[in-house]
């Protein structure tokens, strides 16, 4: 089982993907050695992959959080058929295996109704249907650190490792085909060297740099540390689906982001105007989240809950036999 020091490099990891292990260490009071071994660790065995997400289209993309309920004998075929799909990025089953969640990638404008077509290749097997436009993701890198706070990094550590993170550049030039072999790679390893991204590209190692950081300022190229909370000590997984006063929309997102306990809050579209993820160790665990924290939450009208009982891509990795791997592999 991961012990705190590893729960304080996965914690870093969320706040700078990219941040070497010499800074890591030295924020953490730790060796660069060390830090590099414990991540090694982790990423072999499957709780760890930090990926980086490429986007030719950054700014026409959009996201949609689908609810599919589904006969129960064609759950597992659809949600398997689902997460091999590139354009979704994260499935779950929940609600007692009779739901699918999944996160949906697309052009912005894209009517709905037709997403819905291109993406369920057996919608015959859906009793029916929720797709709502992701409108706002609330909090920001290191912000929502789902572990023990004794496991966590303190705010004055991850100010450190967040500092002079790459101001947005409106003007800058989108993604072109010379740059998918380093999104490729990035897609594999988002923590791949600078040596070895010149390989894949036959770029200098400057150039590798220079284009990194256009790319991350404009929004082309995010990261992502997809991790497996079961396998860190966190047992129970929830979706909250919260009806929201309209005023208070805003300050309830972000005072939820900001819970150690959420690992995403997002503002949607539809019947439900927030939808925020919930990771715990177990269902006290959970009661007491929803008793304390999220009942001192104020502008919340109504609410329900979805269970994840299991879960079959996160992001930009198929979980396999109880382990992250790349698309590629599953």
């Amino acid at each position: 089982m991961p012990d705190d020091l590893d729960h304080k490099i996965i914690h870093g990891l969320q706040c700078a993907p990219r941040v070497s292990f010499r800074r890591l260490g030295e924020v953490i009071g730790v060796s660069e050695q060390t830090v590099a071994r414990r991540y090694t660790a982790l990423r072999r065995d499957g709780m760890l992959r930090v990926v980086g997400l490429g986007n030719l289209n950054a700014r026409g993309q959009a996201e949609w959080i689908a609810r599919l309920r589904c006969r129960p004998d064609a759950v597992g075929p659809l949600a398997h058929s689902l997460a091999r799909r590139s354009e979704v990025a994260y499935v779950g089953i929940a609600s007692g295996g009779s739901e699918i969640i999944c996160i949906i990638r697309s052009p912005a404008g894209t009517d709905r109704d037709d997403l819905l077509l291109r993406q369920l290749p057996r919608a015959g097997a859906v009793l029916d249907v929720d797709v709502d436009l992701v409108v706002r993701v609330y909090g920001g890198p290191g912000t929502a650190p789902w572990t023990d706070p004794d496991a966590s990094l303190t705010p004055e550590q991850v100010r450190r490792l967040t500092a002079g993170r790459p101001v947005p550049a409106l003007s800058s030039p989108p993604p072109g085909e010379q740059d998918l072999p380093l999104l490729r790679a990035l897609a594999e390893d988002g923590r791949a060297t600078h040596t070895h991204l010149a390989e894949v590209t036959g770029w200098s190692k400057p150039r590798v740099a220079r284009r990194l950081e256009v790319l991350e300022a404009a929004g082309s190229l995010t990261y992502d540390v997809d991790t497996l909370p079961e396998r860190l000590g966190y047992r129970l997984n929830a979706t909250l689906w919260l009806q929201v006063d309209l005023e208070r929309l805003h300050q309830v997102g972000e005072e939820i982001g900001g819970h150690n306990e959420c690992a995403f809050a997002a503002a949607i579209s539809g019947r439900y105007n927030v939808m925020a993820v919930v990771i715990c160790r177990d269902a006290p665990g959970f009661y007491r989240y929803l008793t304390d924290r999220l009942a001192r939450v104020e502008g919340i009208r109504g609410y329900e809950i979805s269970v994840r009982v299991n879960r079959l891509k996160q992001s930009a990795s198929l979980i396999h036999q109880g382990r992250l791997i790349h698309p590629s592999l599953g």
